[in-house]
Protein backbone atom coordinates (compact mmCIF):
# COMPACT_ATOMS: atom_id res chain seq x y z
CA UNK A 1 0.00 0.00 0.00
CA UNK A 2 2.84 2.36 0.89
CA UNK A 3 4.38 1.79 -2.55
CA UNK A 4 1.25 3.24 -4.14
CA UNK A 5 2.11 6.68 -2.76
CA UNK A 6 5.87 6.58 -2.26
CA UNK A 7 7.73 6.35 -5.57
CA UNK A 8 11.48 6.32 -6.26
CA UNK A 9 12.87 9.78 -6.97
CA UNK A 10 15.24 10.55 -9.81
CA UNK A 11 18.68 11.76 -8.58
CA UNK A 12 18.16 14.98 -10.55
CA UNK A 13 15.59 15.96 -7.94
CA UNK A 14 17.68 15.49 -4.78
CA UNK A 15 19.13 19.01 -4.74
CA UNK A 16 15.75 20.61 -5.41
CA UNK A 17 14.00 18.72 -2.63
CA UNK A 18 16.88 19.63 -0.29
CA UNK A 19 16.48 23.33 -1.12
CA UNK A 20 12.70 23.16 -0.68
CA UNK A 21 13.15 21.39 2.67
CA UNK A 22 15.66 23.99 3.88
CA UNK A 23 13.35 26.84 2.94
CA UNK A 24 10.49 25.03 4.69
CA UNK A 25 12.51 24.80 7.91
CA UNK A 26 13.16 28.55 7.76
CA UNK A 27 9.47 29.24 7.13
CA UNK A 28 8.47 27.15 10.15
CA UNK A 29 10.91 29.17 12.24
CA UNK A 30 9.47 32.45 10.95
CA UNK A 31 5.76 31.58 11.10
CA UNK A 32 4.22 28.12 11.35
CA UNK A 33 1.45 28.59 8.71
CA UNK A 34 4.14 29.48 6.15
CA UNK A 35 6.01 26.33 7.12
CA UNK A 36 3.03 24.16 6.28
CA UNK A 37 2.83 25.81 2.87
CA UNK A 38 6.52 25.09 2.40
CA UNK A 39 5.99 21.47 3.39
CA UNK A 40 3.30 21.15 0.73
CA UNK A 41 5.67 22.62 -1.86
CA UNK A 42 8.42 20.19 -0.78
CA UNK A 43 6.11 17.21 -1.19
CA UNK A 44 5.12 18.49 -4.64
CA UNK A 45 8.81 18.83 -5.60
CA UNK A 46 9.47 15.23 -4.57
CA UNK A 47 6.39 14.13 -6.49
CA UNK A 48 7.52 16.04 -9.59
CA UNK A 49 10.84 14.18 -9.70
CA UNK A 50 9.33 10.76 -9.05
CA UNK A 51 10.71 8.00 -11.26
CA UNK A 52 8.43 4.96 -11.01
CA UNK A 53 9.14 1.64 -12.63
CA UNK A 54 7.28 0.99 -15.86
CA UNK A 55 6.12 -2.23 -17.53
CA UNK A 56 7.43 -1.85 -21.08
CA UNK A 57 5.36 -3.73 -23.71
CA UNK A 58 7.34 -6.33 -25.60
CA UNK A 59 7.37 -5.91 -29.37
CA UNK A 60 10.00 -4.52 -31.71
CA UNK A 61 7.32 -2.91 -33.89
CA UNK A 62 5.77 -0.78 -31.16
CA UNK A 63 6.38 2.95 -30.80
CA UNK A 64 5.88 3.97 -27.18
CA UNK A 65 5.05 7.29 -25.60
CA UNK A 66 8.24 9.07 -24.46
CA UNK A 67 6.39 11.01 -21.75
CA UNK A 68 3.52 11.02 -19.30
CA UNK A 69 0.78 13.45 -20.26
CA UNK A 70 -1.95 13.91 -22.86
CA UNK A 71 -1.89 13.88 -26.65
CA UNK A 72 -2.09 17.57 -27.56
CA UNK A 73 -1.32 17.53 -31.31
CA UNK A 74 -1.39 15.05 -34.19
CA UNK A 75 -0.35 16.67 -37.45
CA UNK A 76 2.09 16.50 -40.38
CA UNK A 77 5.31 18.43 -39.77
CA UNK A 78 8.93 18.49 -40.93
CA UNK A 79 11.34 17.14 -38.30
CA UNK A 80 13.84 19.60 -36.79
CA UNK A 81 16.32 20.44 -39.59
CA UNK A 82 19.30 20.02 -37.24
CA UNK A 83 18.69 16.26 -37.22
CA UNK A 84 19.21 15.96 -40.99
CA UNK A 85 16.17 13.75 -41.57
CA UNK A 86 15.13 15.58 -44.73
CA UNK A 87 12.41 18.05 -45.76
CA UNK A 88 9.54 15.55 -45.96
CA UNK A 89 6.66 16.14 -43.56
CA UNK A 90 6.07 13.23 -41.18
CA UNK A 91 3.32 12.59 -38.69
CA UNK A 92 4.13 14.40 -35.46
CA UNK A 93 2.51 13.25 -32.22
CA UNK A 94 2.89 15.63 -29.29
CA UNK A 95 2.56 14.67 -25.61
CA UNK A 96 2.00 17.62 -23.27
CA UNK A 97 3.21 17.31 -19.67
CA UNK A 98 1.82 19.52 -16.93
CA UNK A 99 3.60 20.22 -13.64
CA UNK A 100 1.94 17.21 -11.98
CA UNK A 101 3.09 14.62 -14.53
CA UNK A 102 6.20 12.50 -14.10
CA UNK A 103 8.84 14.27 -16.21
CA UNK A 104 11.32 11.45 -16.83
CA UNK A 105 11.51 10.86 -20.60
CA UNK A 106 11.79 7.38 -22.12
CA UNK A 107 12.86 6.09 -25.53
CA UNK A 108 9.92 5.38 -27.85
CA UNK A 109 11.83 2.61 -29.67
CA UNK A 110 15.00 0.58 -29.42
CA UNK A 111 17.89 1.64 -31.61
CA UNK A 112 21.06 3.64 -32.11
CA UNK A 113 21.13 7.38 -31.48
CA UNK A 114 22.41 8.82 -34.76
CA UNK A 115 22.11 12.50 -33.80
CA UNK A 116 21.45 14.73 -30.80
CA UNK A 117 20.97 18.45 -31.40
CA UNK A 118 20.23 21.14 -28.84
CA UNK A 119 18.77 24.47 -29.91
CA UNK A 120 18.09 27.42 -27.58
CA UNK A 121 14.82 29.24 -27.98
CA UNK A 122 11.84 30.86 -26.33
CA UNK A 123 9.49 29.59 -23.63
CA UNK A 124 5.98 29.73 -25.05
CA UNK A 125 3.28 27.51 -23.58
CA UNK A 126 4.31 24.01 -24.67
CA UNK A 127 0.75 23.13 -25.68
CA UNK A 128 0.90 25.64 -28.55
CA UNK A 129 1.79 24.49 -32.05
CA UNK A 130 4.50 27.16 -32.42
CA UNK A 131 6.38 25.72 -29.45
CA UNK A 132 7.82 23.03 -31.74
CA UNK A 133 9.55 25.70 -33.82
CA UNK A 134 10.22 28.58 -31.42
CA UNK A 135 10.90 27.02 -28.01
CA UNK A 136 14.13 25.70 -26.58
CA UNK A 137 14.47 22.08 -27.64
CA UNK A 138 16.70 19.02 -27.66
CA UNK A 139 16.20 16.60 -30.56
CA UNK A 140 17.25 12.97 -30.94
CA UNK A 141 17.25 10.77 -34.04
CA UNK A 142 17.06 7.03 -33.33
CA UNK A 143 17.79 4.44 -36.03
CA UNK A 144 15.87 1.21 -35.54
CA UNK A 145 16.99 -2.28 -36.50
CA UNK A 146 15.23 -2.08 -39.89
CA UNK A 147 17.12 1.12 -40.79
CA UNK A 148 14.21 3.50 -40.40
CA UNK A 149 14.66 6.51 -38.16
CA UNK A 150 12.39 8.15 -35.65
CA UNK A 151 12.80 11.59 -34.12
CA UNK A 152 11.91 12.49 -30.53
CA UNK A 153 12.14 16.09 -29.38
CA UNK A 154 12.22 17.47 -25.84
CA UNK A 155 10.61 20.93 -25.80
CA UNK A 156 10.79 23.40 -22.93
CA UNK A 157 7.55 25.09 -21.94
CA UNK A 158 6.25 28.19 -20.21
CA UNK A 159 7.58 27.11 -16.81
CA UNK A 160 10.36 24.74 -17.87
CA UNK A 161 13.84 26.23 -17.91
CA UNK A 162 16.03 23.18 -18.13
CA UNK A 163 16.20 20.27 -20.56
CA UNK A 164 18.30 17.32 -19.39
CA UNK A 165 19.54 14.57 -21.74
CA UNK A 166 22.14 12.11 -20.52
CA UNK A 167 22.25 9.99 -23.69
CA UNK A 168 25.06 10.40 -26.22
CA UNK A 169 25.29 10.22 -30.01
CA UNK A 170 26.31 6.70 -31.03
CA UNK A 171 24.79 5.15 -27.93
CA UNK A 172 22.00 2.62 -27.96
CA UNK A 173 18.64 2.79 -26.25
CA UNK A 174 16.17 0.10 -25.39
CA UNK A 175 12.48 0.83 -25.81
CA UNK A 176 11.22 2.46 -22.63
CA UNK A 177 14.72 3.28 -21.39
CA UNK A 178 15.19 6.61 -19.62
CA UNK A 179 17.12 9.15 -21.69
CA UNK A 180 16.35 12.53 -20.10
CA UNK A 181 13.88 14.80 -18.35
CA UNK A 182 12.57 18.35 -18.46
CA UNK A 183 11.71 20.57 -15.54
CA UNK A 184 9.09 21.89 -14.77
CA UNK A 185 6.38 21.61 -17.48
CA UNK A 186 6.90 20.81 -21.13
CA UNK A 187 6.24 18.61 -24.14
CA UNK A 188 7.67 15.71 -26.15
CA UNK A 189 7.22 15.38 -29.92
CA UNK A 190 7.58 12.09 -31.76
CA UNK A 191 7.97 12.07 -35.56
CA UNK A 192 6.78 8.74 -36.93
CA UNK A 193 8.49 7.08 -39.90
CA UNK A 194 6.90 7.70 -43.30
CA UNK A 195 3.81 5.57 -43.86
CA UNK A 196 3.22 4.87 -40.16
CA UNK A 197 0.06 6.34 -38.67
CA UNK A 198 -0.66 6.98 -34.98
CA UNK A 199 -3.04 4.82 -33.00
CA UNK A 200 -3.92 7.48 -30.44
CA UNK A 201 -6.42 10.34 -30.25
CA UNK A 202 -6.27 13.94 -29.10
CA UNK A 203 -6.72 14.22 -25.34
CA UNK A 204 -5.73 10.60 -24.71
CA UNK A 205 -3.65 10.05 -21.56
CA UNK A 206 -0.18 8.59 -22.10
CA UNK A 207 2.17 6.75 -19.75
CA UNK A 208 5.86 6.97 -20.67
CA UNK A 209 7.35 3.64 -21.69
CA UNK A 210 3.98 1.85 -21.52
CA UNK A 211 1.39 3.51 -23.78
CA UNK A 212 1.62 2.62 -27.48
CA UNK A 213 1.54 5.53 -29.93
CA UNK A 214 1.83 3.49 -33.14
CA UNK A 215 2.67 0.09 -34.59
CA UNK A 216 5.26 -0.01 -37.37
CA UNK A 217 3.31 -2.81 -39.06
CA UNK A 218 0.17 -0.69 -39.44
CA UNK A 219 -0.40 2.03 -42.01
CA UNK A 220 -2.85 4.87 -42.27
CA UNK A 221 -5.77 2.57 -43.10
CA UNK A 222 -5.75 1.01 -39.64
CA UNK A 223 -5.94 4.04 -37.35
CA UNK A 224 -8.93 6.14 -38.30
CA UNK A 225 -6.91 9.28 -37.46
CA UNK A 226 -7.00 12.14 -39.93
CA UNK A 227 -3.81 14.15 -40.22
Amino acid sequence: MLGTFLKPMHPEGYKFVAVFALVTAVLFWLWEPLGWLGLGATIWCYYFFRDPKRSVPQGADLILSPADGVISLIEPAVPPPELGLGPEALTRVSVFMNVFNCHVNRAPVAGEITAIAYRPGKFFNASLDKASVDNERNSLAIRMADGRQIAVVQIAGLVARRIVCWSKTGGRLQAGERFGLIRFGSRLDVYLPAGVAPQVALGQTMVAGESVIADLRNGTRRTGVTI
